[in-house]
């Protein structure tokens, strides 16, 4: 006889850091059997950003950019290169970080991921991954963070 799997309730904090997670794993670029940094017996959080580091992250087509400090995201876009600021939580998985808030109304999640990264418009060359959810629009790009900068092109 076949057994009936439970059905579980996600709080929707829990919900949120689901998504972070996937999204941890959804912006990886290296190659699908590529292990995660460090050790595969190692089960500690990314530490490689400092939480009290600023990141930041950038994309184009279209063009976006935030800034990350101090449990808020500076989210700007050319209509509004001034940005406007939200609260995220941060959460540290095994291979990377993510940020997650709401911006007009909508779900935002930041995940940062190592990963040679190219803007695609520049010669410069970044550290990180940045894959951004914000509602049902999926954004791809680069990041960087105080003690690991870009390099490359001004």
């Amino acid at each position: 006889m076949a057994r009936k799997r439970a059905q579980r309730y996600i709080p929707p904090m829990r919900s949120s850091l689901a998504i972070s997670a996937a999204l941890l794993l959804a912006a990886c670029t290296k190659a699908p059997d590529a292990a995660l940094p460090g050790n595969a017996e190692d089960d500690q959080p990314f530490a490689a950003i400092g939480k009290d580091e600023v990141i930041r992250v950038l994309g184009t087509e279209p063009f976006w950019g935030g800034e990350i400090a101090h449990g808020m995201v500076t989210w700007s876009t050319p209509d509004n290169p001034d940005g406007q600021r939200v609260p995220v939580t941060r959460f540290a998985g095994r291979g990377g970080l993510s940020f997650s808030g709401e911006l007009d109304g909508r779900q935002l999640d930041i995940a940062i991921t190592p990963a040679t990264c190219s803007d695609g418009m520049s010669d410069r060359t970044y550290p990180y991954a940045a894959t951004v959810q914000h509602g049902d629009q999926q954004l791809n790009g680069c990041g960087w963070s105080e003690r690991e900068g870009y390099t490359g092109g001004e």
